[in-house]
């Protein structure tokens, strides 16, 4: 017969659960310590992390992170900040007041709303769900969930200072974003059932002040979104410096590799739309077709917005949703980028 030893909780004065013990708090480390500990290693390490970036290809490296985290930033802080007040701000029920009755005209005017309300993925997703949630048709939510992060003034305007030389690109992308919006918003209305979409959940910013929820919604877009774009960033310095250019420039080559690569890079890479621009426009190698692609598909379908899609919608719509809308997008890049990029060199 096994015998259990049962071991006493520790109790404070009045009788109730007491913290860990000393020999509990010796076996995590806290943050303190960890930072010191950091330190101590980049102090004995700084001999071999100096020679490693005083290396040629680092200091690449360095040169392209840094002038794709300096350009991006500024439209990242003003998205965050803009896209915080529609979502705080803003009532819902605007929406669901200023769009025709008739599902297939609020289509497109839902997907032109997002030509002038500015907000990235982070912000559109919730709004669709509080559309809604207010009674707007699904279809004309949907049209605004992926035209608003792709067709807003900051991306666009930050697509403008990014291709400088090709202002082309700005147009093509509010075409090539706002067809594949109506198109999957008329998709929906014709070929959607009512049992894929789960009803959304009530708000997050229930029970909170307006300016509680304000900066709520920014720490949370800042942190989220941020973290997106230095991974962006590391991944263009990392294309542009480490991977042999023999390697990039098979792939540039190849019409249909090239559009394909930058699709499928936008959706791993999941960059905010306010900074995807600028990582586009340092990927030079690929044609402007395919940065189209890149530009187009990125603020539509990549892995934070599949999984705030299924958290909001519920994963049968994404796992419908989310393939469609990356097919189509891709399809309307390349048509788009062959009648309106194909006369300009990348």
């Amino acid at each position: 017969m096994a015998i259990t030893k049962t071991v006493p909780q520790r109790t404070d004065d009045r009788g109730e659960p007491a913290g860990p013990g000393p020999e509990q708090e010796g076996r995590h480390l806290n943050s303190p310590l960890l930072l010191t500990i950091v330190m101590l290693a980049l102090l004995l390490l700084q001999g071999p992390i100096r020679s490693a970036l005083a290396a040629p290809v680092m200091q690449s490296w360095t040169t392209v992170f840094v002038a794709v985290m300096v350009q991006a930033l500024p439209f990242l802080v003003l998205g965050v900040l803009l896209s915080a007040a529609l979502a705080v701000f803003v009532p819902p029920s605007f929406f669901a007041r200023a769009l025709p009755g008739r599902p297939a005209l609020a289509v497109p005017v839902a997907g032109a709303a997002g030509a002038v309300l500015p907000g990235c993925e982070c912000a559109s997703v919730p709004v669709a769900g509080a559309l809604v949630r207010r009674g707007v048709t699904p279809a004309a939510a949907l049209a605004f969930l992926l035209s608003a992060p792709a067709i807003n003034p900051i991306v666009l305007t930050a697509t403008a200072v990014a291709f400088p030389g090709n202002p082309e690109m700005v147009l093509a992308r509010l075409v090539a974003s706002l067809l594949v919006a109506c198109a999957m918003g008329w998709l929906w209305l014709r070929l959607g059932r009512t049992e894929w979409l789960k009803p959304p959940s009530r708000p997050s910013h229930d029970g909170q002040s307006k300016g509680e929820a304000f900066w709520g919604s920014v720490r949370h877009d800042v942190m989220h979104a941020g973290g997106f774009l230095v991974v962006g960033a590391m991944a263009a310095a990392t294309l542009k410096s480490v991977v042999p250019e023999s390697w990039l420039r098979a792939a540039a080559d190849n019409p249909v590799l090239s559009v394909l690569a930058l699709a499928v890079l936008a959706v791993l890479l999941s960059i905010c739309s306010e900074a995807d621009a600028f990582v586009a426009a340092s990927l030079s190698q690929f044609s402007l077709t395919a940065r189209l692609a890149f530009l187009v598909v990125g603020p539509m379908i990549d892995i934070k917005l599949f999984a705030m899609q299924a958290g909001t919608f519920g994963r049968s719509f994404a796992l419908r949703f989310a393939p469609a809308t990356f097919a189509l997008a891709v399809i309307v890049s390349v048509l788009t980028g062959w009648v309106m990029l194909s006369t300009t060199s990348g």
